[in-house]
């Protein structure tokens, strides 16, 4: 991302503004493991989290749906102002040693992929 040279010397200022178009992640990653008993860091897998299946069963519809019954319209307020054009991809990094999972949050990008290895930077 280019920006004006001399903000990218602010902490957190190149990420500020700026859009990344595509970010290719290796599939395994050393990371460090909370598990005590597997200590240190070790190789981890790393997986794209994706969000499930809302459940028809949660309190939060059950409510919402006993509320938008009936007469009355909408009421409950709809959002329209979305302001953001990408989302945080989220990581999950998993132990090949002791199978442990944590969860780490990446920069926002319109495009990911995860690739086999990390292609070398051409000069």
């Amino acid at each position: 991302c280019i920006r004006d040279r001399y903000q990218r010397r602010v902490h957190g200022a190149h990420q500020r503004g700026c859009i990344f178009v595509m970010v290719n992640y290796p599939k395994t990653k050393k990371s460090h493991c909370r598990n005590r008993a597997c200590g240190g860091h070790k190789v981890h897998k790393v997986i794209q989290y994706k969000v499930g299946k809302a459940s028809p069963f949660a309190q939060g519809k059950r409510r919402y749906d006993s509320k938008q019954k009936g007469y009355g319209g909408q009421t409950k307020p709809v959002f329209h102002k979305k302001a953001k054009t990408t989302k945080k991809i989220l990581l999950k990094l998993q132990c090949q040693k002791c199978k442990a999972i944590k969860q780490v949050a990446s920069k926002r990008t319109k495009h990911f992929e995860l690739m086999d290895k990390r292609p070398k930077a051409e000069k």
